[in-house]
């Protein structure tokens, strides 16, 4: 097939090489003229603008859009609206906001255009690995992309699927990094814990090798945790300030509204805000509190 690929960074380059050693014709557009030449010189076709770009493709033409969430997607979107035929489609591949997702499908279609949402997982392993891929959206259109989908899976019968209508691929992906939200915590404070008990003098690399093999806890999240402790056992350089891309927040937003009671993946949320806050203000105001009642020492800078 043909597929248009919008956004060429660490996920979006890697899915357009895996669709070219299949066979695939990708033609990509990216603001950042080294990403398109590092495209074109790989094989594919890179291109500088977006009317390039809709050139290189036979209608109907397939558009993904690996863009940031929010209005970076609804700005390209419009941009393309007025580059394209009806009955092409667009695919949304990036963290979108489900909510935002049916309405853009309201208004895409309205319009005569297909539009189907992919929540994409894999990260930078994706080219090796294949993406993990929750797709909604009309029937139609999804079956027609079901040779990109079997491509960038990590084989054609595994790994991705139609799980419903619009922004349900979204919703989706959304719960699926919650609950990677809480995986990670766990993780982290397991190790935490062992590495805390000092008198046992506890190899960190050792064990999570251990537990990558037979136990109920190996994922693939530790075979990449095992390997970062091989390189830094003792996390020498690293800040302890852990970002959140979005989905988290949105998973505990959708829990309340839900009346579902999700306590790991909230205070996994909280966690990692709390990670960026430099002289916690809170554990102040809770050592103060100690001394105030009980007379526990506080300590000073």
């Amino acid at each position: 097939m043909q597929l248009g690929l919008i956004g060429l960074g660490k996920m979006g380059g890697n899915m357009a090489e895996r669709l070219r050693l299949a066979g695939h014709k990708v033609v990509g557009f990216d603001f950042n003229a080294e990403t398109v030449d590092k495209l074109t010189a790989a094989g594919s076709v890179g291109t500088h603008t977006l009317e390039e770009l809709v050139k290189h493709l036979d209608a109907p033409r397939a558009i993904w859009i690996m863009v940031p969430s929010g209005d970076p997607v609804d700005q390209t979107i419009a941009k393309l609206e007025a580059l394209l035929s009806p009955g092409d489609t667009l695919i949304d591949g990036g963290n979108s906001n489900y909510k935002d997702t049916i309405r853009r499908h309201g208004e895409v279609t309205a319009k005569g255009f297909n539009y189907v949402d992919v929540g994409t997982s894999g990260g930078v392993w994706g080219l090796k690995e294949g993406y993990s891929m929750m797709i909604g959206g009309d029937k139609e259109p999804v079956e027609y992309l079901r040779p990109i989908f079997e491509t960038l899976a990590p084989s054609a019968d595994k790994g991705w699927g139609h799980v419903g209508p619009a922004g349900a691929g979204h919703f989706v992906k959304m719960i699926h990094n919650g609950i990677e939200y809480g995986m990670m915590q766990a993780y982290a404070e397991g190790f935490t814990i062992l590495e805390k008990k000092e008198s046992l003098n506890l190899d960190l690399p050792q064990i999570a090798e251990i537990w990558r093999y037979g136990s109920v806890v190996r994922s693939w999240l530790l075979d990449l945790t095992a390997e970062a402790l091989k390189k830094n056992p003792t996390l020498d350089g690293l800040e302890a300030y852990v970002a959140d891309s979005g989905e988290g927040r949105w998973t505990v937003f959708e829990a309340i509204d839900l009346n579902v009671s999700a306590p790991i993946i909230t205070e996994s949320l909280i966690r990692r805000i709390r990670s960026r806050e430099e002289n916690n203000f809170t554990d102040r105001m809770l050592s103060i509190m100690r001394n105030a009642f009980g007379g526990h020492a506080v300590k000073k800078d």
